[in-house]
């Protein structure tokens, strides 16, 4: 089998490029990482030096591909499916680009800045980013909600790399900071993605890991 995917069940950005590869049923064999074993860090620091998931390994090309986004655009290229992530029309692929950057830059990091926060010893937590982590996040939860489509997907009727983005983005975002009850749109949305068989089946998979997730500090 030509590609290798290195992940774990639990990360966000690893979602991204799942559901692509489910979506599209395209064949690969998934490499699970435990960066906690230091035979599994250092095998995937030497294939990916900066440590971060996911990388996707084309052995067939020679290739290491890092990073979501540009993973599901290589995937777009060189293993084309019926679901086509960045949609042809340019205008539309720039559109569907900038939503994926939106939803990585303003939900994925500042959940990301909430959860790593819990995880730290309790003298060096930092509130203040906490606070203003919650506060990117309601205002991005706020621009969905204007921008988004009553019905379909993110950029309307196709399925496309802001779709898989929002999946991660939203699920682990109102674990931390749950939606109020002025968004109806946004939630709707995040219903719609979690009944769609690749999504849901990256959730059942990602299930047995789900108390692994850190709650609040105590």
């Amino acid at each position: 089998m030509s590609l290798t995917l290195y992940y774990h069940p639990l990360s966000s950005f690893c979602w991204k490029v799942l559901i692509a590869l489910y979506e599209n049923d395209i064949p690969f064999t998934p490499k699970l990482i435990n960066l906690g074993d230091a035979d599994d860090r250092a095998a995937f620091l030497k294939l990916w030096p900066v440590g971060k998931f996911p990388v996707l390994r084309d052995e067939q090309r020679q290739r290491t591909i890092p990073e979501s986004s540009i993973i599901i655009e290589y995937l777009d290229q060189h293993f084309p499916g019926t679901t086509r992530f960045i949609p042809d029309e340019p205008d539309l692929g720039l559109r569907t680009r900038l939503r994926d950057r939106f939803l990585d830059f303003y939900l994925h990091m500042p959940t990301q800045a909430v959860v790593f926060d819990r995880l730290r010893p309790s003298d060096a937590r930092d509130p203040f980013g906490v606070t203003e982590a919650r506060a990117r996040l309601q205002t991005s939860y706020a621009m969905l909600e204007a921008e988004l489509p009553s019905a379909g997907w993110a950029m309307g009727e196709p399925f496309t790399l802001a779709d898989c983005a929002a999946l991660p983005a939203l699920f682990y975002a109102q674990k931390v900071e749950p939606f109020g009850a002025e968004l109806k749109t946004v939630p709707a949305y995040l219903e719609r993605l979690k009944a769609r068989p690749s999504v849901a089946r990256v959730l059942a998979e990602a299930e047995p890991y789900f108390h692994m997730f850190p709650g609040e500090p105590g």
